[in-house]
């Protein structure tokens, strides 16, 4: 409210009542001019009063609310449910225009200025969460395949003789169908075992290079996030590699901002060698609705030429769910669910060792995962050829989600491609095993249900079997609030 309202407000109600009202108006404008002066996010969180506010206060700079438009063009933020107005703040434009998604809109100041503090936070977010040296980042309204696809499609026009693109294997659909999608043959490079982790062969990555030329390789496709027993690629050695041969590198971080070990990884990367952008998912990092990530990078220029290949206006809703989420949560609030993850995790571990020595198994030892758990099934595996299929059908009608049953012998087609052992990164991993994560919002409950309804689940196949039980998992903690089996 401007100050000739509030003087007319004093005349019709206590001028003391006023003024204490336009006081507590102005704590919320001081938060909100801060984050417009300095464009980090808040150490602490903003009450929803403060976020509901500035988003309104956005909203009514776009040109579909200002009061008496008259639009007559073929977009003009027109939205024909009441309802779905309100789900989006009436922030209806999206973000970008035709040439580039982070441009300005002539028609959507509000949404202009939502998608340029968004961006402006999320790379104060990576910083925080241990990228210091990371100079530019952008949301864009699509999960990380696509992504990783806008970047292979612009490192094109830099590179326009290059066809291959060497991709450590990790097996997951969408990071393959990534590289094929936007044109390239991927080269697949079989990992190594290193006890029970599945490990970056750098040696076969530079008989590639050898093999292939470095002029027809459009770059090196490596991951840091992923299940165990494949643990995080050795991303400095590869960075390395590029900065000699002078092809660039993209990483696949797609839920690598909640470890602090992955970040790690990139930043090192950075230092020593070469990383031209790195990719992760907005949904598996900061609990946001799925259809958003995170381009960045530490070359500017370099991701404002892929955010230049973007064709189109794009959604605001990703965008506009990140803020939303961080203004809420403050830098300490995230800060204190990466710590809260990284507990868990070793809670989990305990959990799960338990369980494996109880059934005659054993927890792989990954130790370069931050992630990712892996426990092995060579007991269901030798009971029964069915049984460790199973094993992963019960978990799921059990309402245990997330937890994969890994079998030996699995082929899978993707993209024209058959990989061998799909599912465990490798042609030939000597067992099948169940994976199990402790990833960012993880509680203790969690951790308690999942580990009584596995072991319910091993004890129902072993009694189909006809073994005997000979030994039962120790109780859980009994102030856990996790619901009885």
């Amino acid at each position: 409210m401007n100050s000739e309202n509030v003087s007319i407000c004093e005349k019709i109600v206590s001028s003391s009542y006023i003024r204490q009202g336009s006081q507590a108006r102005r704590s919320h404008e001081q938060l909100i001019r801060m984050l417009l002066e300095q464009g980090k996010c808040p150490e602490e969180g903003w009450s929803e009063s403060t976020i509901e506010l500035f988003l309104n206060e956005l909203a009514v700079m776009d040109s579909n609310n200002f009061l008496g438009n008259c639009g007559v063009g073929e977009r003009e933020g027109r939205v024909a449910s009441s309802l779905v107005a309100r789900r989006h703040y009436r922030l209806i434009h999206g973000i970008g225009r035709s040439g580039d998604i982070a441009a300005v809109q002539p028609k959507a100041a509000g949404s202009s200025l939502l998608n340029k503090l968004t961006n402006s936070v999320v790379l104060d977010i990576l910083k925080v969460a241990g990228v210091r040296s990371v100079s530019s980042c952008f949301v864009v309204p699509m999960a990380t395949g696509m992504s990783l696809t806008l970047c292979f499609l612009t490192l094109r026009h830099r590179r326009p003789g290059a066809r291959y693109i060497l991709w450590p294997r990790i097996d997951q659909k969408s990071c393959f169908k990534a590289m094929v999608t936007a044109g390239f043959e991927p080269v697949v490079v079989e990992n190594k075992l290193e006890g029970d982790e599945l490990r970056t062969d750098l040696e076969t990555v530079k008989r590639k290079i050898e093999e292939l030329g470095a002029e027809n390789i459009l770059c090196v496709h490596s991951t840091t996030s992923c299940f165990a027993p494949r643990v995080p690629d050795r991303l400095e050695e590869l960075a390395e590699i590029c900065a000699k041969n002078d092809i660039p590198h993209i990483v696949n971080n797609a839920y690598g901002v909640q470890s602090s070990k992955c970040m790690h990884l990139i930043q090192q990367g950075a230092r020593v060698g070469r990383i031209d952008a790195f990719v992760q998912s907005l949904d598996k990092n900061f609990m946001v609705p799925v259809g958003g990530a995170i381009i960045a990078g530490f070359n500017e220029p370099f991701i404002q030429e892929i955010s230049r290949m973007y064709p189109g206006r794009a959604s605001a809703s990703p965008s506009l769910d990140v803020l939303i989420t961080l203004l809420t949560l403050g830098a300490s609030g995230y800060k204190k669910l990466l710590r809260e993850r990284k507990e868990m995790y070793g809670h989990l571990v305990q959990e799960l060792q338990r369980l494996a020595e109880a059934h005659g198994e054993r927890l792989l030892h990954t130790p370069h995962n931050p992630i990712s758990l892996a426990m092995s099934l060579d007991g269901l595996q030798v009971k029964s050829d069915k049984a460790v299929t199973q094993l992963g059908s019960m978990l799921f009608t059990r309402q245990v989600s997330g937890a994969r049953v890994v079998p030996l012998g699995n082929k899978q087609v993707v993209s024209g491609h058959t990989f061998k052992g799909f599912m465990s990164h490798s042609e030939d991993y000597p067992c099948p095993y169940l994976n199990a994560a402790s990833a960012i919002g993880i509680t203790q409950d969690d951790v308690t249900l999942c580990i009584k309804r596995l072991d319910k689940c091993l004890k129902s196949l072993r009694k189909e079997a006809g073994t005997e039980e000979t030994s039962t998992v120790p109780p859980a903690e009994e102030n856990s609030s996790a619901d009885q089996l």
